[in-house]
C-alpha cells in the first residue's frame, strides 16, 4: 500500500477506539447480541461515522480480529526482547501465552468460543492469513530441527500438532479448574514452556552461532507475522 493510500493517524486512532469498544461489548454480550448502534454509542461516535469505516458488522469483526492479532504480536515482540531463550520453543511459547492472556477476545478466536463469537467462531480459522502463519511456523520449526534442538523422531506435522495441543490445552482447561486451584498467568506460561520443552526439545545447549542463526530465523518469522497482520488491518481502512 502506497503512502498516499495509508490511513491517517487520526483515522487510525478513531478506528482503534471503535474496535476497542466493539471488543468490550462482544466479550460482555457476545457477537450475536452486539449491534452496530451499541458499538457506536460505546465508542462515542455517530452511527453514520461507524459506517464510514465498515459497512457491516461482519466487516468490523474481521477488522477487530486483525487488530487484536496485531496488538498481540506487538506485545509478544516486546516481551521476548532480551530473553536468551526467546529463539527456543519454550521461550517462544511462554511469551506467546503471556501476550495471549492479555487478549481474551483473541483467546475466544483460538478456542472457537461459540458463546463469544457465535456463527463466526469457525470462519476465522480457515483464512488465508492463518495458513500463512502456519507455513511461517513450520519454516521456523524446520530450522530448529536442522540444528538438532528438537526431537527428530517425530515428523514436522506431528510436532506442530503436539505443540498446538499443549498450548491450546492449557487455555481450554482453565474454565474447568476450581477457583482455589487456579494458577497465575506467569505460572501457567511457565508450565506451558516446561511441558513443550520436556516433550519436544533436547537437552544440550546450542552454540552461540547457532543461537544467532535461530534468532535471525525467529525474528524474520515474527516480523513477517506483524507485517501480514498490519497490512490486513490497514487495508480495512483504505
Amino acid at each position: 500500500m502506497s503512502k498516499a493510500r495509508q490511513p491517517t493517524s487520526r483515522r487510525l486512532e478513531k478506528a482503534e477506539r471503535i474496535l476497542s469498544a466493539a471488543a468490550s461489548l462482544i466479550l460482555r454480550w457476545g457477537y450475536n447480541n452486539t449491534t452496530m448502534d451499541e458499538i457506536a454509542q460505546q465508542a462515542g461516535i455517530a452511527k453514520g461515522t461507524l459506517y464510514l469505516y465498515w459497512k457491516t458488522r461482519e466487516d468490523l469483526f474481521r477488522a477487530l480480529i486483525k487488530w487484536e492479532r496485531l496488538k498481540w504480536a506487538e506485545d509478544f515482540l516486546q516481551r521476548i526482547d532480551g530473553d536468551p531463550e526467546r529463539v527456543l520453543l519454550q521461550g517462544m511459547f511462554k511469551h506467546s501465552a503471556l501476550a495471549l492472556m492479555n487478549r481474551p477476545l483473541l483467546q475466544a478466536v483460538l478456542l472457537r468460543d461459540m458463546d463469544v463469537l457465535g456463527k463466526l467462531a469457525y470462519s476465522e480459522q480457515t483464512s488465508a492469513a492463518n495458513l500463512e502463519r502456519l507455513t511461517g511456523f513450520e519454516s521456523y520449526l524446520t530450522v530448529l530441527r536442522a540444528h538438532h534442538l528438537v526431537r527428530d523422531d517425530l515428523s514436522l506435522e506431528a510436532q506442530v500438532y503436539t505443540v498446538s495441543a499443549i498450548f491450546m490445552g492449557f487455555f481450554l482447561v482453565e474454565p474447568m479448574v476450581p477457583g482455589k486451584a487456579r494458577l497465575s498467568d506467569e505460572e501457567k506460561a511457565n508450565l506451558i514452556a516446561e511441558t513443550i520443552h520436556r516433550t519436544l526439545e533436547v537437552g544440550h545447549a546450542a552454540a552461540a552461532d547457532t543461537l544467532q542463526a535461530l534468532a535471525d530465523a525467529f525474528m524474520h518469522y515474527l516480523n513477517r507475522e506483524i507485517e501480514i497482520t498490519k497490512e490486513r488491518f490497514q487495508q480495512e481502512l483504505e
